[in-house]
């Protein structure tokens, strides 16, 4: 079987999936989330902030949080410094005067434990998580609350991109995270998320108590609660427009290293805790086909990564026998002028050429629901030549961490 033939599937699979994001865009949930506005209701809500070595960015993280735009007697922030070892409990002492900020100081437990130890120290009917490396806008809180309108709503997801990229990876993962940005409210709209992301997610205070707070969830505690929601009925939901801007690997290396976490994280916890979602009828859209496509998709994506590796070693020795004997001057040299009417325009090259096609678009449309200022055209190029390049490499990663029990630093 050629690697065309092997391809096809996938790329079938992978055109299918953006054209249901594309239609769902379109219906009548998704429609009426990008009409909804702020309201005048102001409930009291507590932002938590995790800190574990993270001197260099948490006076800017509390003070764009101090910036937002909310009653100051309905809003709380509240610091968990969790047994940091750098200078972040001195960062925090510019906080102790200011009557809106709380600061918490334990031992090292994770990122978990200083959750919940954040919420055990507010009353506030709906809490939220900050990364200590993540910045909002001011609008961005007004925007989630109405959000939560239903009764059966118990998490909101806001609208992330990357804070300040400033070299081709970093503008490659804000291409992706704007993505994301489309993905997240098209889903949210069919409750099919499964993950509650750090960079200022919400939820309904009294769920989260009813369920027993946050979990280690294989260093991915935001999408073990989120698992944990939506089995236990509830619905998540997402604000496209509010923005938030977090922190992003700047080399390779380090991209690879933090998707690594995440990836195994989902396999973990799908494929162990939760892996009755999977196939769920109840679950609608989740179960049926977000998990699924997306097991599929690590899978497909090395199969086809390796593959073209082989497909690639086997042209590179056919071309060397060819060769053989002629100059290498010669074989170098150009040989008349390159003809478009030859190009080999297969049935392959048009379907995975609309596949990048539409992810662009979605790319061009999350950052237009959102709002977002900036450009974002750097980041497209950088999508789609490096991105197919470096997602397999973190699956292969992950896959072989899962299979062989291998766990990983949580830093990146």
């Amino acid at each position: 079987m050629s690697y065309q033939m092997l391809t096809l599937p996938f790329l079938f699979l992978a055109i299918f999936f953006e054209s249901f994001v594309l239609v769902t865009l379109l219906s009548k949930p998704a429609r009426a989330a990008r009409g909804r506005g702020p309201v005048d209701e102001t409930p009291s809500v507590a932002v938590i902030v995790p800190c574990w070595n993270e001197a260099t960015t948490i006076a800017a993280t509390c003070a764009s949080l101090l910036a937002l735009d909310y009653p100051a007697d309905k809003l709380e922030i509240v610091l968990v410094d969790d047994g940091s070892t750098d200078a972040t409990p001195a960062a925090m002492t510019a906080f102790e005067e200011n009557p809106r900020v709380r600061i918490i100081r334990k031992e090292n437990g994770g990122k978990h434990t200083a959750l919940n130890a954040g919420i055990a120290a507010t009353s506030a009917e709906f809490v939220g998580c900050l990364d200590a490396d993540s910045f909002v806008e001011p609008d961005a809180l007004r925007e989630i609350i109405p959000c939560f309108a239903r009764p059966e709503v118990a998490a909101v997801t806001a609208a992330m991109s990357v804070h300040q990229p400033k070299n081709l990876i970093q503008h490659m993962q804000n291409a992706e995270y704007t993505f994301g940005i489309t993905l997240r409210h098209t889903l949210a709209s069919i409750n099919g998320l499964y993950v509650t992301p750090g960079p200022f997610s919400f939820y309904r205070r009294s769920i989260i108590d009813e369920l027993g707070g946050f979990r280690h969830g294989h260093q991915t505690e935001d999408m073990e609660m989120a698992l944990r929601l939506q089995r236990s009925g509830y619905e998540i939901e997402n604000a496209p427009r509010a923005r938030v801007y977090t922190k992003s690997p700047d080399t390779a290396l380090k991209l690879i290293k933090q998707r690594t976490r995440w990836t195994s994280g989902f396999l973990r916890n799908v494929l162990g805790e939760y892996r009755s979602l999977i196939g769920n009828r109840r679950r609608g859209v989740l179960g049926m086909l977000v998990l699924p496509t997306s097991i599929i998709a690590i899978g497909s994506s090395i199969l086809l990564f390796l593959t073209m590796l082989f497909e690639l070693g086997r042209s590179l020795v056919a071309a060397i026998e060819v060769r053989a004997g002629i100059p290498l001057s010669y074989a170098l040299a150009p040989h008349g002028s390159f003809d478009w009417f030859y190009f080999p325009a297969s049935f392959f090259i048009l379907l995975s050429l609309s596949a990048l096609l539409t992810s662009l678009t979605l790319i061009i449309i999350g950052k237009r629901i959102s709002k977002t200022p900036g450009s974002i055209g750097l980041g497209l190029i950088s999508y789609t030549f490096l991105y197919g390049l470096l997602v397999p490499l973190w699956l292969m990663r992950a896959t072989a961490d899962v299979t062989l029990g291998k766990n990983r630093g949580w830093r990146w």
